[in-house]
């Protein structure tokens, strides 16, 4: 008679993958995916034909079309991506990233909520400064690709309306650029 194996041994490492930047990850009902590295947006669409971001997803957040019930539904890679894939009978392993997948879209929920539009704008830069930012000299740098139009589509407004905004926080000395990239000012209340 053989011994038996650990269990360690008897469960199967998660398949990784890796995608490029602008990349869609595949539609599969049955898999979730961990992100082991990169970021990942979820987005829909109107019936006007408008992109609808619905939320922004970092390494140790779980994405994946079974979770939600939106359709269109697409998951876009906004930076290189490597996610670990998890079938259907496996995803009793992610119950806590599960809740703090839940925690974020509250979050996100809460703050397209608030008005005026440039208070909301404000609140999502500050949101995605905490969860995508690293500390720099005078504040927080999102160090993430987003565009104007990318921010509008969040907001559900326009691009051009977030452009004049971004410009009046500017003035305003809570935000300034950085290569490219948006800094949070420390002396911002956040």
């Amino acid at each position: 008679m053989q011994p038996l194996k650990p269990l360690a041994d008897l469960v199967t490492p998660p398949l990784q993958q890796q995608f490029v930047r602008r990349a869609r990850l595949p539609e599969h009902k049955t898999d979730l995916w961990q992100i082991k590295s990169g970021v990942v947006c979820s987005m829909t669409w109107t019936s006007e034909g408008e992109l609808v971001c619905l939320g922004y997803w970092e390494a140790g957040d779980i994405v994946g079309h079974g979770l939600s019930r939106v359709q269109p539904y697409e998951l876009h890679c906004l930076t290189d991506v490597v996610i670990s894939s998890y079938p259907h009978h496996e995803w009793s392993q992610l119950t806590d990233a599960l809740v703090h997948r839940q925690q974020q879209t509250e979050e996100l929920l809460s703050i397209i909520h608030l008005n005026p539009l440039s208070h909301k704008l404000w609140q999502l830069l500050v949101w995605l400064s905490q969860k995508f930012g690293r500390d720099v000299e005078n504040g927080r740098l999102l160090d993430l690709p987003l565009t104007h139009q990318h921010l509008a589509q969040t907001l559900g407004t326009n691009r051009v309306t977030v452009t004049t905004i971004l410009q009046r926080l500017e003035a305003e000395g809570k935000i300034h650029r950085q290569q490219r990239r948006l800094v949070v000012t420390r002396h911002s209340s956040y």
